[in-house]
This record gives structure tokens, sequence and C-alpha cells, in this order.
């Protein structure tokens, strides 16, 4: 099983970007019901306005897998952010707060962050070298 775990790595940041960029698409567009179930945005310059831009740039780039670790890092900060600032406060428990996924996230991107893009990324096409050179 170990020869299947690049494609593994690969597929997780990929499925994790994707996952992640939706709601930045649900908080800065009203796509995909918006934040309220309706297609309601939030303001941009607020809180919840650089959380989406975060989601979403983040997202995109951890799916390409393009500057990665930086992205990711930043992915992981806001999700731990989330957490306590949404989260926390109402309870220690994930499964009663409803912070499962923030903190799913949180580690998720920071398991990224030190690992990087893996294969199947804009990171390690730009890592090769030309061939003949």
């Amino acid at each position: 099983m170990q020869q299947f775990q690049p494609y593994a790595h690969a597929l997780l940041r990929i499925v994790a970007g994707f996952a992640f960029l939706q709601h930045g698409v649900q908080k800065l567009f009203g796509l995909l019901g918006g934040v309220d179930g309706h297609g309601a945005t939030v303001p941009l310059a607020s809180l919840y306005g650089a959380a989406g831009v975060i989601e979403l740039v983040g997202g995109v780039l951890i799916l390409l897998g393009l500057f990665t670790r930086p992205a990711a890092l930043i992915s992981s900060g806001e999700m731990a952010a989330a957490y306590f600032i949404a989260h926390f406060p109402r309870s220690f428990w994930t499964s009663q707060n409803q912070g499962e996924p923030a903190v799913l996230n949180c580690f998720i991107f920071l398991y990224f962050a030190a690992a990087g893009a893996g294969i199947w990324s804009i990171d390690a096409l730009m890592r090769k070298k030309p061939s003949g050179a």
C-alpha cells in the first residue's frame, strides 16, 4: 500500500483545496446558497470577508498545488482562528460546538504546510529541472 501514498497525498490536497474554496465562493459571491442559504454575502471589509478571501485564494492555490506551503500555512491559521473565535466559546467539545470541519481543515492544511504539495502539482512541475541542461 505504500506505493499509493503519493497519490493519496495529492488527492487529499486536491479535494481539501476544492472543498475549502467553496466556502470562499459562498462568502464572497453568495453562490452555493451563500452564507444564509439564500445567496447572502459578507462585507469584504470584515473579518468574514477576509476569511472568504483566504478560503477562495488559499483553496485555489492548494487545489492547484501552487505556493502550497505558504497558502496552506495561512489557511491553517485562518481555520485555527475561526475555531477559537466562532466554535470554542460554545463548548470545548467539537461535537457540541460544530467545530469539527475547522479543526480538521486546520490540521490538514498544517500537514500540507509541512509536507508540501506532492505529485500532480504546479509546485512539483516548477521543481523539475529542464532536461538537457
